[in-house]
């Protein structure tokens, strides 16, 4: 073989085995990236699924999804339902002119726990109907409203789910003085049965709307409830005056109320809220 081709074939295969070695060199530095190695991995090991829960919701009118015919009236389980991530899954119950009683009378209670799972929530709030005492067809003695409420929080547990029980929402009564009248005779009742088990979780929506709508006045509660003037709104052609139903604006508060507390107390489903879109972080009151 001529020197010159023997020499040029030698060089040939010394270029290719140093690129073999490059390239092999290349690939390791590659593969134990943190960047690249942490895609390996997550391609053979599949993605954990965030815990999936649900909150359920039982009660009256005042929590209550709506007909389109009955709106704005609006119960404040519909915007409390958006709160929240696409792990958690909110089922409301909830029906107009419902008490303890009817509840389960009806079926509804029955129903909520044949879908409930351990580790769901269940929020118990009733007393509106309860205490009607002028409305056979719903009324339900004090005796009976404690023992269906323990009846609620006991099957609950049993299914190794979470009670919240909850004393019904204010009603807009204010007396001579400007102040909101306590109109609750059943309130009490369910207070009682928390201060008889620590490890129920309390909330008293009877108090904190109350508060909340005294501070906001005669004026400013108003536009919170049912008030329409007639001729404005066609559910509506002769208006209406009702102080004891929310608005969007009234459920909306009385929701972000709720959660408030549920922040207050660290209670787990606070930390299943959904996260902003990154475009509202931008944004600001001030």
């Amino acid at each position: 073989m001529p020197l010159t081709v023997k020499l040029f074939s030698t060089t040939k295969r010394l270029i290719s085995t140093f690129q073999q070695g490059l390239l092999t060199a290349l690939f390791t530095v590659l593969a134990y990236s943190p960047v690249y190695a942490n895609q390996a991995v997550d391609k053979l090991q599949p993605a954990i699924a965030p815990h999936k829960v649900t909150i359920h919701m039982a009660g009256d009118s005042t929590m209550a999804i709506k007909d389109p015919k009955d709106y704005p009236e609006t119960g404040w389980g519909v915007p409390f339902a958006t709160f929240f991530n696409d792990a958690t899954t909110v089922i409301n119950y909830a029906k107009n002119g419902r008490s303890t009683r009817t509840f389960i009378e009806e079926g509804r209670w029955a129903k909520l726990m044949s879908t409930l799972q351990p580790g769901d929530f269940v929020i118990i709030q009733f007393g509106h109907n309860d205490e009607s005492n002028n409305k056979p067809d719903r009324y339900t003695t004090p005796a009976q409203y404690q023992d269906n409420l323990r009846r609620f929080i006991n099957d609950v547990r049993n299914k190794g789910a979470e009670p919240l029980l909850m004393t019904p929402v204010t009603r807009r009564h204010f007396d001579k003085n400007g102040n909101i009248k306590e109109t609750h005779k059943y309130s009490p009742l369910a207070r009682k049965i928390t201060a008889t088990d620590d490890s129920l979780i309390f909330i008293d929506m009877d108090t904190i709307t109350r508060e909340y709508f005294q501070a906001l006045g005669d004026a400013g509660s108003a536009l919170r409830f049912m008030h329409i003037q007639p001729a404005v709104h066609p559910n509506y052609p002769n208006g209406v005056r009702d102080n004891t139903h929310f608005n969007q604006l009234g459920a909306r508060e009385v929701a972000q109320l709720v959660l408030a507390e549920l922040k207050r107390i660290n209670h787990p489903i606070a930390k299943r809220l959904r996260e902003p879109d990154p475009k509202h972080l931008r944004l600001s009151y001030d």
